[in-house]
């Protein structure tokens, strides 16, 4: 169940170890956020991929980059006929034209993928953040 407010939608999805109970057209352990969260800029999704189990195709994307976050297991990701080992804490982006794919080793990977458009970035945390004033219940002094 989604949440929402004037500035914010939060879900909780569950233990990632549930994941393989979502399907997306086929493809169970993939579960996108983008629709149910609303997300404006980017998509997300949530991945298990279970041991020894690979991507049964490659794929590119017309206009968005990818930014892959491995979070347990480990496997082989390929991009453009190399392909390399990776585990828990591998960071990989991957350009629109970028042909990709990926296999699981010995055990399940859990993942988050980020969808983005390729160059539409114009400002980062430092440049685009502010500090306010505003206080939480834990910055109260007790």
């Amino acid at each position: 169940m989604v949440s929402t407010g004037k500035n914010f939608s939060a879900e909780h999805t569950g233990p990632f170890e549930t994941l393989l109970e979502r399907d997306f057209k086929g493809f169970h352990g993939k579960f996108f956020i983008g629709e149910n969260l609303g997300l404006t800029g980017c998509e997300v999704s949530l991945n298990r991929l279970p041991a020894g189990k690979g991507m049964p195709f490659v794929h590119s994307h017309k206009k968005n980059e990818e930014l892959y976050i491995v979070l347990r297991g480990s496997g082989i990701f390929f991009v453009d006929g190399e392909e390399f080992p990776i585990s828990e804490g591998s960071l990989i982006r991957v350009a629109p034209e970028g042909e990709r794919a990926w296999k699981a080793g010995d055990e399940d990977l859990y993942f988050i993928c980020i969808q983005a458009e390729a160059g539409s970035l114009h400002q980062a945390t430092l440049e685009d953040g502010q500090r306010l004033e505003t206080v939480t219940s834990w910055m109260k002094a007790k």
